[in-house]
């Protein structure tokens, strides 16, 4: 977008409160993508809007000043972000999982979406820590039989992303084996590897690497070089990197040469 073309500072911060309130929380990434202006120039309008109590700052953007101020967004804010991109992730890596396997499944939006591919997939047995995930798998299919996949849920302490963590849910994951695991992450790097804002979660995750046979990441372009708080995993243990098209091709190459696999997933018709 020419110059000219820009709105003006006031005239972008309502279009961003809007959102906000609209969505519950924007990220940076998607400002600067719709709005046709600076990753710097966004985060001096969040600065604003913040200093004038009107949206709370979280990392890589921001969400509603009602959200959990944890550094945290909810499962519902988090789950209209990257639409497309999680869609296409999520086919990709449900494609992955054979018919009768043993499956984990960690909290988070994305893992949710791979989830929705995998209620059809017969015979699961799947553990997870995702109150969302352990719902949804067991509703009954859209012609009303009943679903077939038997859910263990861990139990624990819940998240704002409705995820179960703390040492009740670490307990459980030691004492199972899974043949798979997918799960997401808040943001990674060649250098940081897998992060989360969650010093619990970040625990809790690393048991379940360690109870899986093959580790699966689902995580679109907008997380890589997003930091959270606690590392949780280097990308050299990862078996497979399913992320989407619009990650750029000097980030393909240095996850390429740290995970076992890439995959990009190829956009929806």
């Amino acid at each position: 977008m020419a110059d000219s073309a820009q709105p003006l500072a006031g005239q972008r911060r309502v279009l961003i409160l809007e959102q906000v309130r609209a969505r519950g929380g924007v990220r940076v990434t998607e400002l600067v993508r719709d709005l046709g202006v600076s990753d710097m120039t966004i985060r001096r309008d969040l600065d604003a809007l913040a200093r004038r109590g009107l949206v709370q700052k979280v990392h890589g953007g921001a969400v509603r000043t009602d959200a959990p101020a944890t550094g945290e967004p909810g499962f519902e804010t988090k789950a209209g972000w990257e639409l497309p991109a999680k869609e296409a992730i999520a086919r990709a890596a449900a494609a992955l999982v054979q018919p009768g396997a043993a499956v984990g499944l960690a909290g988070g939006t994305t893992p949710y979406a791979v989830a929705r591919h995998l209620h059809a997939v017969e015979g699961l047995t799947v553990v997870t820590n995702s109150l969302r995930i352990a719902e949804l798998l067991e509703q009954p299919h859209e012609d009303g039989t009943p679903a077939t996949t038997t859910v263990i849920r861990t139990g624990g302490v819940r998240t704002p992303s409705d995820t179960l963590v703390g040492p009740v849910a670490d307990q459980a994951l030691r004492s199972l084996h899974v043949n798979v695991l997918i799960l997401g992450c808040h943001g990674l790097s060649d250098a940081t590897g897998l992060t989360t804002p969650n010093l619990a979660e970040a625990e809790t995750n690393r048991t379940f690497i360690r109870s899986a046979r093959r580790v699966v990441v689902v995580a679109d372009h907008t997380k890589w070089g997003a930091v959270g708080l606690a590392s949780f995993a280097q990308l050299d243990q990862v078996d497979v990197l399913v992320t989407d098209e619009e990650l750029p091709e000097e980030q393909r190459e240095a996850a390429a040469r740290l995970v076992g696999e890439l995959i990009i997933a190829p956009a929806a018709d």
